[in-house]
């Protein structure tokens, strides 16, 4: 059979991690698109609030609650998409969680918490899509990192997590096409993204955690979700950081390193203390309903990199415009001077 993925007005898309951020993000835009969504995560209010906006707007939109490190939640998920909504074309892996500290001084169950979220989750939602998926063909679409490719101080778990999922995710890419299975697998490996990441995360230093600059917004990762759905592809950077930091990592490794113990540990702690010990959303749900988060100091952009990767044309024809733009106003100026 053939890989051909539906335009989003005929999808059913499925988001985990979808009360908040980038998951949030992703299914109010492919709501606005005419996609129909169901938003998975773990924060009922959370859900029920952003569902309840999607429909007021005009679109169609359900939710379940689920924990995506429990197989038997996700499998309730899938089951739900078929009985509502005759089943799903993209399933988006998007659930994520993580910690501020040094590997040292992390407790065990709080590194097998997170990779029950950052890594399992994402195993389970894929081999359940995957079987759901297998006769008609979609889309799996699995959150990845700039930390996929370069791993980060004080967020060493993480990393390792992201490091997984590129793993798996490419490992189960090469065997849905060695069987011929009509199922597009994509990673997005997003650099640092202003949503609420660092309020959610669980925080061992003295020091209030931030995101290292620059910060993207949740919108251009959405876009690269969307875009996946539609376009197989196998790896999506969004931001140029996290294109130039996997570049660099893969031919001058320890120039990162040393950026990283130099540079890194510091860009990721703001100067206030912590107020109190911050236990963020690694065991419980919370601080759902917002896409982005708060970053002072810092400024949330857009990626002009990634939507040049997914635009090509368009931001040609734009650039082209552009270059005539400068070349009209130099020739003009240089009538000037000479009349």
């Amino acid at each position: 059979m053939a890989l051909r993925l539906k335009p989003l007005n005929q999808q059913t898309i499925v988001v985990t991690g979808a009360s908040s951020g980038i998951g949030l993000a992703t299914a109010q835009m492919a709501a606005q698109r005419g996609a129909r969504v169901l938003l998975v995560a773990r924060d009922e209010a959370g859900l029920e609030q952003a569902t309840r906006d999607i429909v007021a707007q005009g679109g169609e939109a359900m939710y379940v609650v689920a924990d995506v490190g429990r197989r038997e939640d996700l499998q309730l998920v899938a089951d739900t998409a078929i009985e509502q909504f005759g089943g799903f074309d993209t399933w988006v892996n998007n659930a994520g969680v993580s910690i501020w500290g040094k590997l040292e001084d992390v407790r065990d169950r709080d590194h097998q918490r997170l990779f029950e979220t950052n890594f399992w989750g994402v195993v389970y939602g894929s081999t359940i899509a995957a079987a759901h998926l297998r006769g008609k063909g979609g889309a799996i679409i699995n959150l990845g990192s700039m930390a996929s490719d370069r791993a980060l101080p004080l967020q060493g778990m993480y990393s390792a997590s992201k490091h997984a999922v590129k793993g798996f995710t490419d490992s189960l890419r090469m065997e849905l096409e060695e069987e011929g299975t009509p199922i597009s697998v994509t990673l997005i490996k997003p650099a640092g993204i202003g949503t609420p990441f660092t309020a959610h995360a669980k925080n061992y230093t003295d020091r209030e955690p931030k995101l290292p600059p620059p910060v993207y917004r949740p919108e251009d990762v959405a876009e690269a979700i969307l875009h996946a759905a539609e376009h197989p592809r196998r790896d999506l950077f969004v931001g140029s950081a996290s294109k130039m930091m996997s570049s660099i990592s893969n031919h001058t490794p320890r120039l990162l390193d040393w950026i990283g113990r130099r540079v890194l540990v510091k860009a990721q702690l703001r100067e206030e203390q912590v107020r109190q010990q911050q236990q963020g959303t690694l065991y419980e749900p919370g601080g759902g309903g917002r896409v982005h988060g708060d970053h002072p100091g810092q400024t949330v952009r857009p990626s002009l990199y990634t939507r040049a990767v997914l635009h090509p044309k368009s931001t040609g024809a734009v650039a082209l415009a552009a270059v005539a733009a400068l070349a009209w106003l130099a020739a003009g100026q240089g009538r000037l001077r000479r009349v």
